[in-house]
């Protein structure tokens, strides 16, 4: 698959180097079985029916590389796809994926940083999100808040005020950036420095890259407990895959 525009190709970066500690289950969550496939292999997949990527590079746990190699050559995608070892940290393995894109990408190149524990690919959304990051040089995936949102009081509970709905969005995969100014942040930081910020797009902001919103109007689901699981069961066959 190429891109259409043949001096910027678009690369995917597939971060699943997590041990879903927290989920409680003897494997990772990314691989526990949906169907009769492992949880990121859908993710691939759609990627993979998208003309807008190019490439793809799986950033995964060291003790499941092999694994998620044979599974990637099983899929027999169209879809060049690349698995190296994730980091000590989430940082780590963006920067371990970064390093890899960095063998043959140009500086203009768009980075799409997906977290496999986001179970969706909004293939519709995706070409805005592209056009966005390659105009201002990054952009996110966001689902806008219909509820009433509070904030509270951290000692005590209680809600303190309401926030402006219009104004706040939920983060969601991917985020995407150039590769040239996402590259030159990871590559000159030090660990205790990358390992400060929650994700790419909050080291993107504090390093001044601005951040398009790009709607979806996907259920924005992330699987990090074992009811998640549960919910993606339910959903994956007729509303995201």
């Amino acid at each position: 698959m190429q891109n259409s525009n043949k001096d910027s190709s678009v690369i995917l970066l597939l971060m699943m180097g997590g041990s879903g500690t927290r989920f409680g289950a003897d494997i990772p969550k990314q691989f526990i079985p949906v169907g009769d496939k492992p949880v990121f292999s859908y993710i691939i997949e759609k990627y993979a029916t998208c003309p807008s990527v190019d490439r793809a590079i799986i950033v995964c746990h060291s003790e499941w590389v092999e694994y998620t190699r044979n599974w990637v050559k099983s899929l027999e995608l169209s879809l060049p796809v690349e698995v190296v070892t994730g980091g000590e940290s989430r940082s780590g393995s963006v920067r371990n994926g970064l390093a890899q894109a960095a063998e043959g990408a140009s500086p203009d190149d768009v980075i799409l940083i997906h977290d496999a524990t986001h179970p969706y690919v909004d293939d519709e959304a995706l070409d805005d999100l592209i056009e966005a990051t390659r105009a201002i040089g990054g952009a996110t995936m966001g689902e806008p808040q219909y509820d009433t949102v509070y904030s509270k009081d951290s000692d005590t509970g209680l809600v303190t005020a309401v926030i402006p709905r219009e104004n706040v969005i939920v983060a969601a995969s991917p985020e995407s950036f150039l590769f040239k100014r996402i590259w030159d942040i990871y590559s000159r930081l030090t660990d205790a420095e990358l390992d400060a910020y929650s994700s790419a797009g909050a080291l993107a902001l504090a390093f001044d890259i601005p951040m398009q919103v790009v709607p979806t109007p996907l259920i924005n689901l992330k699987i990090t407990y074992r009811h998640d699981m549960e919910v993606f069961k339910q959903l994956f066959h007729d509303y995201y895959f």
